[in-house]
């Protein structure tokens, strides 16, 4: 099985005090699902700007269907970014647009194709997240759910090779939150497409995903598939899986004992 996303010891930091990023390695194979889970803050979304081509490593390779991203002159990586989709957080729906107008939009912007034959695919589009009937509203008479739902629509609607969603389960209630992780997993599968999910939502990716890494302080410390993460004996994946407030991850910010702190006060 070959790779859709490979990457390869990349380190990243938007300054040199404060690296972001150190020597990530994955392979993300074709047609998978895989979720890149972590506390706030680790540099998960990072990975995805950087495959995306938004940022550019300082150290190692991030390749895209074979290419190396950071290596792509202006129109080869506009040409990459039309064949990934991006599911944003809370979806990033342009407010002023119908939900039809919204999926419509990269299609008008990136196909020749006919009003017609644009019309067709954006509600197959929509009747494939079962929000055909749905097509004239504005999101602001739409549900988190369905929200959520319209973007994976509109994150799918050039058929891409590649879809990364930035924390896809944010805010939803549980019905709704079931809804989208099934919605993912059954377009993956049913378009061929890969999935990078990054998301805090443990119990919802352990459904619908192939394989997880954990990143803490911009590394890798476990990595697994669902049934390997389950019976994980690795502290900081028990500490994450569980919800603990302590453990590898600690409570309390880096600081001298509480007694010093009140003995320093006092003098």
């Amino acid at each position: 099985m070959t790779n859709a996303i490979e990457l390869d010891d990349v380190s990243f930091g938007y300054d040199r005090r404060r690296p972001v990023l150190k020597g990530i390695t994955m392979s993300i194979p074709r047609g998978q699902v895989v979720a890149i889970m972590g506390g706030s803050g680790c540099g998960k979304t990072t990975i995805l700007r950087l495959i995306g081509g938004q940022l550019r490593q300082q150290h190692g390779q991030v390749k895209v269907d074979g290419a190396s991203v950071r290596d792509l002159g202006r129109e080869e990586l506009y040409a990459l970014r039309r064949r990934i989709g991006m599911l944003f957080q809370f979806g990033a729906l342009f407010t002023d647009m119908t939900v039809f107008e919204n999926i419509a939009f990269p299609m008008r912007e990136h196909t020749d194709l006919s009003d017609a034959l644009i019309r067709d695919l954006v509600l197959m589009k929509l009747h494939a997240v079962g929000l055909r009937g749905a097509a004239q509203l504005k999101p602001s008479e739409l549900s988190g759910g369905m929200a959520r739902r319209v973007a994976l629509a509109r994150a799918v609607a050039l058929d891409p090779m590649l879809v990364l969603y930035d924390e896809p389960f944010a805010g939803l209630d549980p019905i709704s939150l079931g809804v989208v992780g099934q919605l993912i997993r059954r377009l993956n599968d049913a378009l061929g497409i890969t999935s990078v999910i990054v998301t805090h939502d443990v119990y919802e990716s352990l459904k619908i995903v192939d394989y997880l890494y954990f990143v803490s302080e911009g590394r890798i410390i476990a990595q697994g598939t669902p049934d390997e993460v389950r019976n994980s004996a690795d502290p900081f994946v028990r500490q994450f899986v569980d919800g603990e407030a302590d453990g590898p991850v600690p409570f309390h910010y880096p600081a001298r004992s509480y007694a010093e702190e009140l003995a320093a006060g006092a003098n």
